[in-house]
């Protein structure tokens, strides 16, 4: 039966729709596009759980002294209720940060910084792992770390609201993973692995605008720096793939490891719920994770693949610690070295973010012996990011930003090796 407006219900009706399109008004005004709410948040002595009452597109925490405190950015939530602090935590703040974002802040009793954070399968859930420090372990934190942390498969960026999800089986490791062409003839050039993210049943982040996939931006990326490196003719270079293939996160960077790579690069488009958050940024590992990582490779039964050209099969624990501590710590002075000079020459070519490199707990970044970036070369969910870094044009510049920092990266190490044959320096691996 068709609608019509009468005389007699055009009175009643009235009140009602200058009610909704207020609320239109108010909705297309700017509010903000908040999704979730922090519905709970539970202290414990060695940990924090952030729940949400929906999943939300991501997180990031750091640490800020005088006073000593923590502070978490949730991107895509509103703040909840109050909070009761307990142990070392002595009292918790929410306030509404950025557009569409919250900051939780927990003033501490004692110094404490966050070593790992985690979100649960439904992206609805954080948890923050927390280890007590001295006071110069904590200054040292507040001036460098910054931790990031995504929930699986960027399902932050996914409509809340939706009917329906698939779910698929993440295929196991495989040990018999047969390792990518090399591309350069000269064994002796520096071998340089570029790692396309995600991929296969991964799409990565996907931009709202288009439905452009990450995983496809990424490879494109990737076979853009591969020709560029090329065409120097200065290193060798290999991608973990050059097809729409899934990779665990360790295959990644294990595939360049039994190449005996000299740097590996993992390339990414970031990507947050809403904003206009642009620019290109890199992470290297933070020296949190590396100590937990390390940790863990000490503890390891077979020790005879740990550092390459080391066996430590059949040295003590305590000795193998040391070592592959030692060995890890050079190799995060390399990345670290090698994402300031990235940033360096990516500034004049393409848009990079004022705080360029930054420190995350990344599976990908913690091979102990070889120097690692995650290079997010730009935000995917920006509409102009996204059109600069998937154009032939931005492909180019960015490919110019990686060859000319791989260029110097390499010189300087080759110098670095003159000086030690020559007794002029300290030893260098």
């Amino acid at each position: 039966m068709p609608f019509r407006w009468t005389v007699a219900t055009q009175a009643r009706q009235y009140p009602l729709v200058s009610f909704i399109l207020a609320l239109l008004a108010c909705w297309l005004g700017g509010s903000p596009a908040w999704a979730a709410t922090v519905e709970r948040v539970d202290i414990r002595h060695d940990r924090i759980v952030i729940r949400f009452d929906q999943s939300v597109a991501d997180a990031s925490s750091f640490v800020l002294a005088g006073p000593q405190r923590i502070a978490v950015d949730v991107a895509g939530a509103s703040p909840g209720g109050p909070v009761d602090a307990k142990g070392m935590v002595v009292a918790v703040r929410q306030a509404a940060h950025g557009d569409d974002g919250t900051r939780i802040v927990f003033d501490l009793a004692r110094p404490a910084i966050v070593t790992e954070g985690v979100f649960g399968r439904d992206g609805r859930e954080l948890t923050l792992e927390l280890r007590t420090v001295d006071d110069a372990s904590f200054a040292r934190a507040a001036a460098e770390q910054r931790l990031r942390f995504l929930p699986p498969f960027n399902m932050g960026t996914i409509t809340p609201s939706r009917k329906y999800e698939v779910s698929i089986p993440v295929p196991k490791s495989s040990r018999s993973l047969p390792l990518p062409r090399v591309y350069g003839d000269d064994d002796s050039r520096p071998l340089v692995v570029i790692d396309p993210g995600h991929g296969g049943i991964d799409p990565g982040a996907i931009s709202p605008i288009d439905g452009r996939r990450e995983k496809d931006v990424t490879l494109r990326i990737a076979k853009a720096i591969r020709d560029e490196l090329l065409r120097s003719g200065r290193v060798r270079v290999a991608l973990t793939r050059e097809d729409d293939k899934f990779l665990v996160l360790q295959e990644r960077y294990g595939i360049a490891r039994k190449l005996k790579a000299n740097l590996f690069i993992s390339v990414h488009c970031d990507s947050v719920g809403s904003g206009d958050a642009s620019g290109a940024t890199v992470y290297t590992l933070s020296e949190v994770a590396s100590d937990k990582e390390s940790a863990r490779l000490a503890a390891r039964e077979n020790k005879a693949d740990i550092i390459q050209g080391v066996n430590l099969a059949t040295t003590s624990a305590d000795i193998s610690s040391i070592l592959i501590d030692l060995t890890q710590r050079e190799t995060m002075n390399n990345s670290a070295s090698f994402a300031r000079l990235l940033g360096r020459e990516a500034q004049p070519l393409m848009p990079v973010k004022p705080n360029f490199h930054r420190m995350a707990s990344l599976v990908v970044l913690k091979a102990p012996d070889m120097p690692s970036i995650l290079f997010e070369t730009g935000y995917i969910s920006n509409p102009k990011d996204a059109a600069f870094i998937d154009s032939s044009d931005g492909r180019e510049r960015i490919a110019e930003s990686v060859r000319r920092a791989v260029d110097i990266h390499f010189a300087r190490r080759l110098a670095s090796n003159d000086q030690d044959t020559t007794g002029m320096g300290s030893p260098s691996r």
